[in-house]
């Protein structure tokens, strides 16, 4: 499934799904990418001052990859798959 993000609440909100997916805590996480526990915790929380690095590094701890592509107009059904 492919999960749609706009904002940094969206992407942390994957991010938190995606890490529970895999039965990691965020200390875990943030060993497998590198980074301190407090960092995951930010980025999940919607921390807008996320680096690119630094959200690359998770997702790839993830084994997940970003997608740019045009914005969708949004229908309803595909905002509420978001929650």
């Amino acid at each position: 499934m492919t999960d749609l993000a706009r904002n940094p609440k969206q992407i942390g909100n994957i991010i938190r799904r995606a890490r529970k997916k895999l039965n990691l805590n965020q200390t875990q996480l943030g060993e497998k990418a590198g980074l301190w526990q407090e960092t995951i915790s930010m980025i999940e929380t919607g921390n807008p001052a996320t680096k690119l690095e630094t959200l690359l590094m998770i997702l790839s701890a993830l084994d997940l990859e970003l997608q740019i592509g045009p914005r969708s107009k949004g229908r309803t059904e595909d905002i509420e798959n978001i929650f």
